[in-house]
């Protein structure tokens, strides 16, 4: 057998053996109900922001979370990948299987990440049981992302020194039917997490 499809063999098999410890057993000892609460948006929406405050806000009511932040993720999991469309349906496969992993360990995972294209997010759906992916769309205006532009990723894309920037030179398609969606221009801190607090104990 060619090493290649051997490996892959072996893997599959890896992963179609049972495990005696069941996902549901993991969530009833922390007393809660693991999901993915999935954020998506452009750069500067307030993804990051929104992740952090919800993070805080479920921390103090004694749940057990986790938090994973796009840019983060491309200093280290994902910092082999590049910007072109097959690279980022490669980031956003990677983060929605470290995603799963930590849901089925019991945990409500916050993911914050432009994932700009609907099918890579859909893919990432599929990976989760019904009911255990939450997506968030953050819909704050290209004109106000621009404005706020908190890393200069604006100023350099509009130059011309960035290329395939999202929602410049490179698409963002927005979400369809998100559970929720929320414009940071319009909708304060504490509102916002309410909504998303509503959603993770749903």
């Amino acid at each position: 057998m060619h090493e290649a499809s051997k490996g892959a063999t072996q893997q599959s098999q890896m992963r179609s053996d049972a495990l005696s410890l069941s996902p549901a057993s993991r969530a009833a000892i922390k007393n809660q109900r693991p999901r993915c609460i999935w954020l998506t948006g452009l750069s500067g929406a307030g993804k990051s922001t929104l992740a952090n405050a919800l993070e805080v806000r479920l921390h103090e009511q004694g749940l057990h979370t986790a938090l994973l932040d796009g840019d983060n993720l491309r200093k280290g999991l994902c910092s082999d990948l590049g910007m072109d469309a097959g690279a980022r349906r490669e980031n956003v496969r990677r983060i929605a299987e470290v995603a799963r992993l930590m849901v089925e360990a019991g945990l409500i995972v916050i993911v914050a990440a432009i994932s700009p294209f609907r099918a890579d997010r859909d893919a990432a759906r599929r990976f989760f049981a019904k009911g255990a992916f939450v997506e968030v769309y953050v819909s704050t205006p290209f004109d106000v992302c621009a404005q706020r532009d908190p890393k200069g990723l604006y100023r350099e894309a509009l130059a011309g020194r960035i290329k395939d920037f999202t929602g410049l030179d490179s698409p963002y398609e927005p979400p369809l039917a998100a559970e929720c969606e929320i414009d940071t221009s319009e909708v304060g801190l504490a509102q916002a997490c309410e909504h998303m607090i509503a959603l993770a104990q749903k």
